[in-house]
């Protein structure tokens, strides 16, 4: 097999980087995951989002100081199996693979439900084929893209903050910095906000197709989370200071009953347009890392190994991008957006648990490992934070990984033998 056979082609500079971890974060979260976050911790919100942000900042950085020794498609899964054993890379890529298939299938009922809301599963599914489609076609083209979506993204945002902190409704005591319902629910609001915040993994699982990645994802990681942490932080304030913490917690739509009682009901089409093609954003980007990651389970054999397959021309893993394709599609005709929601934030955090423990081998330096405790303790508290039907489903899923792994293991020590 030739050399650009089986490598991936290095296209994508710091802006493409950046923007790739946008689309990911800056995506159908912030349109969703305000009103639970709410509902769970009331007056606290903004403790919870600072809370996330904490954390999403520890594993951000972790992230980065190991995508810069390890530029391999893979992400944590790499990590994982080069600094603490095969075992943690193959259960931090089990995690991500399972929870964030979950969560393109969340992702593409979200664009159903706000495009077509009757035929929702069916627009899901055209969306997720289209999305494969594009992926298929090379990542600098889905790059592209997702710098146009992220474009229109913000700029809706921009309009919702504007105009609630613009209009009369606008209350800065609704607020209420530094008040909580309780640490427990503050907690849980940041599990569920921090799922707003994880798409800057997208960055690192690209490490294989970025130049000069030594450079370039230590710098695009942190600046992705820093844009993303503003706008939240943004949009957060602007839709509390009108609807309050009861109203945001109650609202099913949120930043539409925003605008709305901001008094500008004519905006409500143009957010409902926003957050479908915010959630196109998210389901592009993911798709980009869930194959990717694919790819490099297929490399070791923990997948099937035809799935690591590049495609000659396009520079892609083509048949894992297809793989993904299928199963999302099958998950997007059946499945519950929030079930998938919950799920997929446990295995996220479990996720960045392993990429914690894998950078705290990197130096001895109490300083050099304030940071992966920090995000290690922290991903352990939201996810058995979450609430419990996550908590069950997720632990069970990872469970199952294991016992899955622990066989495999057996049955190649038993052929050798043979």
């Amino acid at each position: 097999m030739t050399a650009s056979a089986s490598g991936l082609r290095r296209t994508l500079g710091v802006g493409d980087a950046v923007v790739v971890g946008l689309g990911s974060m800056v995506g159908a979260g912030i349109f969703a995951a305000l009103a639970p976050a709410a509902h769970a911790a009331g007056s606290g919100l903004l403790l919870g989002l600072a809370v996330a942000a904490v954390v999403a900042y520890c594993n951000a950085m972790s992230s980065a100081r190991l995508a810069a020794l390890y530029p391999a498609s893979g992400g944590t899964y790499v990590y994982g199996r080069e600094r603490l054993g095969e075992f943690w890379g193959y259960l931090a890529g089990w995690s991500f693979v399972v929870g964030k298939t979950a969560s393109c299938a969340a992702m593409a009922l979200t664009v159903g439900t706000y495009v077509w809301p009757g035929q929702a599963h069916a627009v899901a599914v055209a969306a997720v084929v289209a999305l494969t489609a594009v992926n298929y076609g090379g990542v600098q083209k889905s790059a592209w893209l997702t710098r146009v979506i992220v474009a229109v993204v913000l700029a809706v945002l921009a309009a919702v903050v504007v105009v609630c902190l613009m209009s009369g409704e606008a209350d800065a005591g609704r607020l209420d910095i530094g008040a909580s319902d309780g640490a427990g629910g503050v907690l849980q609001a940041a599990g569920l906000l921090f799922f707003a915040f994880a798409g800057y993994a997208r960055i690192a699982t690209l490490g294989e197709e970025v130049r000069d990645p030594a450079r370039t994802i230590p710098r695009a990681i942190p600046l992705a989370l820093g844009i993303a942490l503003v706008v939240y932080a943004g949009v957060a304030v602007a839709v509390l200071s009108v609807l309050g913490s009861d109203g945001l917690g109650d609202a099913t739509a949120p930043l539409a009953d925003a605008v709305r009682a901001a008094g500008m009901p004519w905006l409500v089409p143009v957010v409902r347009i926003g957050a479908a093609v915010a959630a196109l954003g998210s389901l592009l980007a993911l798709i980009l890392g869930v194959s990717r990651t694919t790819l490099a389970m297929a490399r070791d054999r923990h997948l099937p190994g035809a799935l690591a397959a590049v495609h000659p021309r396009f520079q892609v893993p083509h048949r894992a991008e297809l793989a993904v394709g299928v199963v999302v599609a099958v998950l997007a005709a059946t499945v519950d957006v929030r079930g998938a929601i919950g799920f997929s934030s446990f295995g996220v955090l479990a996720y960045y648990a392993v990429a914690n423990a894998s950078a705290w081998t990197l130096g001895s330096a109490p300083t050099a490992r304030v940071v992966p405790v920090v995000g290690l303790v922290g991903c352990a508290v939201l996810a058995f934070s979450l609430p419990g039907v996550s908590v069950v489903v997720g632990a069970g899923v990872l469970v199952v990984g294991a016992v899955a792994y622990g066989v495999r293991r057996v049955v190649r020590a038993r052929a050798g033998r043979a």
